[in-house]
């Protein structure tokens, strides 16, 4: 029977700790998510915050790209890989790396971009969605990428409290009209490498919404 695991910094650090290598799929190397550049190609850079950075293929490609970017993550294995694939990708001047608990930390200022990309702190994932929108600057961007768990999908003999899912219905219901114009809210099934070479199937939600002026 598998085992139900919580979101938390041990958790994390197991996670990182375990997936940093070089090996075919491992997280620490993988490319940022395919949604990123289709999604921000129409926006001018700026202020950008990378909730749940793990590795950093995303803040990396958006410090590439003109954002200055702050990364945040809870595992501190995750930042120290983020940190010296920037440094080899000569944006580390583009880039804050902040080791902190997403639950509640708080950035003292509002961005361009919001974004997060399959990050799973140890909250309900609706209400952490809440909580990183409320960081997006008047007329920015958030940038949701998250994905449906299906059954047994993450092996291990583990499996991720049912809050960590959440549907396109629930997220784009959590973002009140009169203050959010949803310009994206799209589902994918994409196949990639994942540990050791296998391949796995995921199933994406994406949601990308301007917060009106």
């Amino acid at each position: 029977m598998a085992e139900q695991h919580e979101f938390d910094k041990d958790y994390w650090e197991r996670h990182w700790h375990q997936a940093h290598s070089d090996g075919p799929g491992a997280m620490g190397s993988s490319p940022a998510h395919p949604y990123l550049a289709k999604e921000t190609s129409g926006l001018v850079p700026g202020a950008a915050l990378d909730a749940g950075c793990g590795a950093g293929a995303e803040a990396i490609w958006l410090a590439s790209h003109g954002w200055q970017v702050t990364a945040v993550d809870i595992a501190s294995d995750a930042l120290a890989r983020a940190a010296e694939r920037a440094a080899g990708s000569g944006v580390s001047d583009r880039v804050r790396w902040v080791e902190a608990d997403l639950t509640v930390w708080e950035p003292g200022a509002r961005f361009d971009l919001v974004t997060t990309h399959y990050a799973h702190p140890a909250m309900p994932q609706l209400a952490f969605y809440d909580r990183i929108a409320a960081w997006v600057a008047p007329g920015g961007t958030l940038l949701i990428v998250g994905h449906l768990h299906a059954p047994g999908a993450h092996g291990h003999g583990q499996h991720p409290p049912a809050e960590a899912s959440a549907t396109l219905a629930d997220i784009t219901a959590g973002l009140a009209s009169t203050r959010w114009e949803i310009t994206t809210a799209e589902e994918h099934r994409r196949a990639v490498t994942g540990p050791g070479g296998h391949e796995a199937a995921l199933h994406d939600v994406v949601v990308r919404a301007t917060r009106r002026p």
